[in-house]
């Protein structure tokens, strides 16, 4: 059976340029990049260029980029080395309701740890009002996060106008890009932005690397200590294999994002367009235009979303729910429930992110199965018995 791959919102597949590009530094150029002989330096050349690349995407200087273990750790490295290192001016943070749980359960671990965090709200498209951020300025802010575009829904969140919020208050400002650098045009300084989280894996590099861009100027606490790697901010022994795939990623991000985009969204709208008509009780979740290109997120009444993941999953088309499974229940998105969702409606919900080799005739065989899908699981449900 042919998969069909709807999930690049989870992982892309490693792009064979740039395995080629990674595969040298498993072998012949293995140096340490601290070692001072040539084998070393030649790692260390590699970095400073996989650096610029990744530094190039985004509009950042090179000595800007610090390279992590992933986006969750950019998250991390963010909230509490600028937490750590503000204490003096401010304990007050704030975030959105919807944010990846790398910010949220981090946010939390520095509550407990005597910060103080505002959950900003947001509308039914999931979009974040700047005026309400605004508003929840104290002169203990030290730092406001807000990604740039979220990961279940694709609503596209107003960074820039926020940043100018930022700025004036004299405030930091950091947002997660994962969902979106490599996809559409990410430059820090049209964002306003002073803190960045960037993931390879999601722009067809390798998993296990991330990068943090931090603004010249801005106040940040060494996240790891015990070597002087990363300019002192992230001791370890860097992975250059997966460095060198990063920079060689964004550098086809580069000539590649601005056509892929514009195939994704023709796809995108066929996939809402044809799944509105043909399922009734269906809606769109996230904002219709203001979305990422290749994201499609609805929700499904009277069909739990595992149960549609699972019958898709057998008709050999691989996709993700909103629902999220824990050890001891089945708890609804956070994000669709912080948007005004019903708990049921949350838990039918399901998510469509298509990528590079995405085709026409893939989205054509979805629209081909869902429906079937959804009769089914209709058929055996009590919930659309008790709503006739």
């Amino acid at each position: 059976m042919k998969r069909i791959y709807l999930d690049y919102a989870a992982t892309t597949p490693t792009h064979p340029e740039v395995m080629k590009a990674m595969l040298p530094y498993f072998t012949d150029s293995f140096g340490n990049p601290s070692s001072i002989h040539s084998l070393g330096q030649e790692a260390k050349e590699a970095i400073e260029k996989a650096r610029n690349q990744v530094a190039a995407l985004i509009g950042a200087k090179s000595e800007e980029v610090v390279f992590t273990g992933s986006g969750t750790e950019a998250d991390n490295f963010v909230l509490k080395g600028v937490a750590l290192a503000n204490q003096g001016k401010g304990n007050h943070i704030i975030t959105s309701s919807i944010e990846h749980h790398a910010v949220l359960e981090t946010c939390k671990f520095l509550e407990k740890q005597g910060f103080s965090v505002t959950y900003l709200p947001v509308d039914g498209y999931g979009m974040v009002d700047p005026s309400g951020v605004k508003k929840a300025i104290t002169g203990k802010t030290v730092l406001i996060s807000v990604m740039h575009a979220n990961n279940e829904v694709g609503t596209v969140e107003p960074i820039a106008e926020i940043g100018n919020i930022a700025r004036e208050a004299e405030i930091y400002l950091h947002t997660d890009a994962v969902q979106t650098a490599g996809h559409i045009p990410v430059d820090v300084n049209k964002l306003n932005v002073d803190l960045l989280s960037i993931s390879a894996h999601k722009l067809y590099g390798p998993k296990g690397i991330g990068a943090l861009y931090i603004r010249k100027g801005t106040k940040v606490s060494s996240f790891m200590h015990g070597g002087d790697q990363e300019r002192g901010k992230r001791a370890s022994t860097e992975n250059v294999p997966a460095i060198v795939g990063f920079g060689k990623a964004t550098e086809i991000a580069q000539r590649e994002m601005l056509e892929e985009a514009q195939k994704l969204t023709v796809l995108r709208d066929q996939l809402i367009e044809g799944i509105l008509k043909s399922i009734e009780h269906i809606r769109l979740n996230g904002h219709p235009v203001i979305r990422l290109p290749n994201n499609v997120n609805v929700s499904v009444d009277y069909a739990e979303g595992e149960s549609m993941l699972l019958n898709l999953d057998l008709a050999g088309i691989c996709v993700s729910t909103g629902s999220a499974c824990s050890s001891s229940a089945l708890e609804p998105s956070h994000v669709l429930v912080a948007m005004g969702l019903p708990h049921l409606q949350a838990h039918g919900s399901l998510r469509f992110t298509s990528g590079k080799w995405t085709t026409e005739e893939e989205i054509n065989q979805v629209l081909n199965v869902l429906p079937g899908v959804v009769s089914k699981l209709r058929a055996m449900s009590p919930l659309i018995k008790s709503s006739k």
